[in-house]
């Protein structure tokens, strides 16, 4: 017989509907889990067992006056959990740092809202990065987060406390961002599907701005229908004040109906090589043929491209990325409370004149253009998630010499940018594991605002691939 958390969120917001469990079972199902389970894969920094319980007794309350679950949202009663980079009223918020020990947050972002909107119930927020600046999920408030497939490599960064709890089986499915790859990243580590969504597709409201328009909300999940139903709930609507808003789907469609119809036949195209011109390992070589040759199983046309990004933008992308690590407000008096690598950057980032952004940011633009110019001959463009498998902890971080991090990062993770700086979408599919039982993950690059399409291809993929009957062995 099976468990709960064998259970996918859309079966358990079934059975929660149907009356077969109740939103308390789930949540003290996913508490003792996470009690046992988490000290192993530092997937949290925050748990809030109180809040839960008390959100799923009045979950609980409303199934029991509902009649045959009309009336309740749709993901009601669901467990999920929440990244410590976003705001949720009157809980704790680190944002990964000692600088902001004791912040307490006086305000829900929207995403939070609409997620409890939608009926889903947090659990606590997840680990990591301070910032969420760096690939590597190991800040100084808490245990690194680790993958579950293999305890001694992270679950990368920097939503890795997300991905560790989804693919843990801590919560069924996981609010994640994605500045550089932060939900891509460690789902290829931790064998999970992920969302990048286009620039706008998620409100970054209300207090977080876009001025990069590089960092978006989205879904981490282990099925590709209960990621779109999460990605349903965050993008219900624009919200107020949004400067980018990427176009809604037509009126009466969603998402989650997406991963359930049949992508018809593509053109894919593909390319392995990177805009860093780094090494790539025989393992993400084997996991790239691997995708590659389902495709083409699968009936669609797949076609070797060149690159849609040079090695050229990677200064302009590290010239937004320190000015995003100096926009977070700091006290001055607790800077030296940051790790190495956050100093760095903000540091980096005072360094540049307004006209050198400015400068970056028309570079990008104009990149961006020529790039989706071009990959508009295809419907989806792959590629590597990653360059290397998964990174042993503490093998990426370099204290001593931060410059000399950032590069080893850049060399792990130089694929996933390239979507951020388009403002396309993209997803990690978890099509291949090494003999060793490790994952490796496969990016697909889609058309701009077209999350659909992507979610129609990774469905018909997952299926053909069986990857939802894999876990790891703490499982």
């Amino acid at each position: 017989m099976s468990e709960l958390h064998d259970l996918s969120a859309l079966e358990q917001a079934a059975a929660v509907r149907r009356r077969d469990v109740s939103p308390v079972e789930l949540v003290r199902h996913y508490l003792a889990r996470i009690e046992r389970l988490d000290p192993v894969v530092g997937a949290f920094i925050t748990v809030t067992a109180g809040a839960a319980l008390e959100q799923a007794r009045a979950a609980e309350a409303a199934v029991g006056g509902a009649s045959r679950g009309q009336g309740l949202a749709p993901l009601h009663g669901v467990p999920t959990a929440i990244k410590d980079l976003n705001l949720v009223a009157g809980q704790p918020l680190t944002l990964g740092s000692k600088a902001f020990d004791g912040t307490v947050a006086r305000l829900d972002d929207f995403v939070v809202t609409l997620l409890r909107q939608a009926g889903t119930i947090s659990l606590g927020k997840t680990n990591t990065p301070e910032f969420g600046l760096a690939c590597y999920t190991e800040p100084d408030v808490a245990a690194p987060a680790r993958t579950p497939w293999d305890t001694a490599r992270g679950a990368g960064g920097s939503s890795g406390g997300a991905a560790a709890a989804v693919a843990a089986g801590l919560v069924p499915f996981a609010q994640a961002s994605d500045g550089g790859g932060s939900v891509r990243i460690p789902a290829s580590v931790c064998g999970l599907f992920g969302i990048k969504v286009s620039r706008g597709r998620v409100s970054n409201g209300p207090l977080m701005g876009d001025l990069t328009g590089l960092a978006w909300n989205g879904p981490l999940a282990r099925t590709v229908a209960d990621a779109a139903a999460m990605l349903d709930a965050m993008a219900v609507v624009p919200m107020p004040g949004d400067p980018h808003w990427a176009p809604p789907l037509p009126p009466g469609e969603t998402f989650l109906a997406h991963a359930s119809r049949e992508p018809g036949r593509l053109r894919i195209g593909r390319h392995i090589t990177n805009a860093l011109d780094v090494p790539i390992h025989a393992d993400v070589i084997a996991a790239y043929e691997a995708t590659s040759a389902l495709l083409a199983d699968l009936g669609h046309e797949v076609v070797d491209i060149e690159p849609t990004a040079s090695g050229e933008l990677e200064e302009d992308f590290r010239v937004l990325w320190s000015l995003a690590a100096l926009s977070v407000p700091c006290d001055p008096s607790r800077e030296h409370l940051l790790r190495p690598l956050t100093r760095w950057l903000r540091e980096l980032g005072r360094s540049h004149a307004a006209a050198r952004y400015l400068g970056a940011l028309a570079n990008l633009q104009l990149a961006a253009r020529a790039a989706v110019g071009q990959m508009l001959a295809y419907d989806a463009v792959l590629t590597p998630t990653l360059a290397q498998p998964p990174a042993p902890v503490g093998s990426l971080r370099n204290d001593d010499d931060p410059e000399a991090d950032f590069r080893a990062q850049a060399a792990f993770a130089p694929y996933p940018a390239v979507a951020n700086l388009l403002g396309i979408p993209a997803v990690n599919v978890p099509i291949h594991w090494t003999h060793g039982g490790l994952p490796i993950g496969s990016q697909l690059l889609g058309r701009p605002g077209d999350e659909a399409g992507l979610i129609r291809l990774s469905a018909q993929l997952e299926e053909a691939s069986g990857w939802t009957r894999r876990r790891p062995p703490l499982w």
